[in-house]
């Protein structure tokens, strides 16, 4: 098992669409291991194949606190449905969320309260996770990434402003940058 380095917003593995995975090897099975591997060590509740630069459409999550008992499972060409989005005031402490590609930053973001996930698993078995509240956040947030998506493409103006000035702040927005979960502290 391997920790692997985390691509930071700009790369553009990250702003790119993923392919489907057509392979369902052992080079497949150690990337699963090596995502699970480097999402615990963030630590982090889910991480797509494109944060770690492979451009492939899966991603691992773990979920600890859902109501229905412990989350944590692989997604390989996921398929996503949503229950629509409320249009409440942004609370902007409720709905706060952050990202392994943009680390250390949390800005509020409205997601549907439910989500509905369909995908295989590694041995192509069908996965059907219906989740609802954070455990649903996280499938939304991760199935973006696969789709060339970080949640801070997805802000309100305010919000993205507060984005872009802490992305440029930290010199980030560019290609080849990223950190290593228990090497590098990004959190500074």
């Amino acid at each position: 098992m391997t920790v692997l380095p985390i691509r930071i917003t700009g790369d553009p593995v990250l702003h790119s669409a993923a392919r489907p995975v057509t392979e369902f090897d052992d080079a497949l099975r150690t990337l699963v291991t090596d995502l699970f591997e480097t999402m615990d060590a963030a630590p982090g509740v889910g991480l797509a194949a494109p944060q770690v630069g492979v451009p492939l459409r899966l991603f691992v999550y773990g979920y600890a606190h859902d109501p229905g008992g412990p989350q944590r499972g692989v997604a390989i060409n996921p398929e996503l449905w949503l229950s629509p989005s409320t249009t409440d005031e942004l609370d902007e402490d409720a709905e706060s969320e952050g990202c392994l590609s943009v680390p250390g930053e949390r800005f509020p973001l409205r997601r549907a309260e439910r989500a509905m996930l369909r995908a295989v698993d590694l041995d192509q078995r069908p996965v059907q996770v219906d989740a609802q509240g954070w455990f649903a956040r996280i499938l939304q947030h991760e199935y973006d990434h696969l789709d060339g998506r970080l949640y801070v493409d997805r802000l309100d103006l305010v919000q993205e402003r507060r984005a872009r000035k802490a992305i440029v702040a930290r010199k980030w927005g560019k290609a080849g940058l990223s950190w290593t979960p228990g090497v590098d502290d990004v959190e500074a």
